[in-house]
């Protein structure tokens, strides 16, 4: 087991009677059935469906946590007094630490006591700890958590090769107000409840779904050497393929043309590139989806 603190994350405490009717009108996710210790993964759209922020909804006993980027957290608080009109909800900067703790590998007991399964008597014994809603192989995210005995104490940097290695995207590969969240892949990874009803950004994203216009999503891509910058075009022969947005030494996540990523012969900075598909990709989407 690895425990990473993770600096970058922040909490927001939300907390009041009416605040599920408050949140349930603005982001991705269903949160009417948000129990205490679970934790859903969400975003926040502008109008046009644009990402603007990812966060987790964390259940709690009086309310909820948003868990976002640190460095965003401040705007999340500002746009969401700005929705609040008259909700009968309190929105609050919460300083509780974000860790995180996950195994390479994924079969392996995750149960940070030792035991062979996580067991919900164990939240709160040492913080409270909750499965990351994308995918089981991502861990468990910790809240005000200590590091089990015997975890290996790893930094951030840490996690975001776990995450590559995965190849699942993050905050550095969407941005602000750039990409759309099925091309950043949050339908795969249960950050879209498409059955909750309305949301900010639901017209576009639900009209993407369901007319299966996807062109573009985010996937890994190997090669040699160190990442090519964020922004480094992937050609397949002259004609542009993708962009990279993040990575590191031999592979790296870019936001692709399906059709022409299916192609083959793709380069990045005069490099041969290869596509891969993640197993939670493939099962989801389909062999022939890149």
């Amino acid at each position: 087991m690895t425990f990473a603190p993770l600096p970058s994350r922040a909490l927001i405490a939300l907390s009041g009677e009416g605040w599920r009717d408050f949140l349930q009108g603005l982001i991705t996710q269903d949160v009417e059935t948000l129990a205490p210790d679970e934790a859903r993964f969400a975003a926040l759209l502008t109008p046009q469906g644009r990402l603007l922020y990812d966060l987790f909804v964390v259940g709690r006993a009086d309310g909820c946590w948003l868990d976002v980027l640190a460095e965003q957290r401040a705007a999340v608080i500002q746009r969401l007094t700005m929705y609040r009109l008259r909700a009968k909800v309190e929105i609050a900067a919460d300083d509780t630490p974000v860790s995180i703790l996950y195994t390479a590998h994924p079969g392996e007991s995750r149960d940070p006591s030792g035991a062979s399964a996580w067991a919900p008597a164990f939240a709160g014994v040492s913080g409270i700890w909750v499965a990351d809603p994308r995918l089981p192989a991502l861990g468990w995210r910790g809240y005000g958590a200590s590091p089990p005995a015997g975890a290996l104490i790893a930094d951030e940097a840490a996690r975001e090769v776990q995450k590559l290695a995965l190849g699942v995207p993050g905050p550095a590969d969407w941005g602000s107000d750039k990409t759309y969240p099925i091309e950043a892949n949050f339908d795969l990874l249960n950050g879209i409840d498409f059955r909750k009803g309305c949301f900010v950004g639901q017209e576009t994203t639900s009209r993407m779904k369901r007319r299966g216009q996807i062109k573009s999503r985010m996937l890994p891509i190997a090669f040699t050497g160190p990442a090519p910058a964020p922004g480094a075009e992937v050609l397949a022969g002259t004609l542009r393929a993708g962009v990279v947005t993040s990575g590191g030494e031999g592979r790296a996540i870019a936001l692709l043309r399906l059709d022409r990523a299916a192609a083959g012969g793709l380069t990045v900075e005069g490099r041969p590139v290869i596509v891969e598909r993640p197993s939670w990709f493939v099962d989801t989407v389909g062999e022939d989806a890149a």
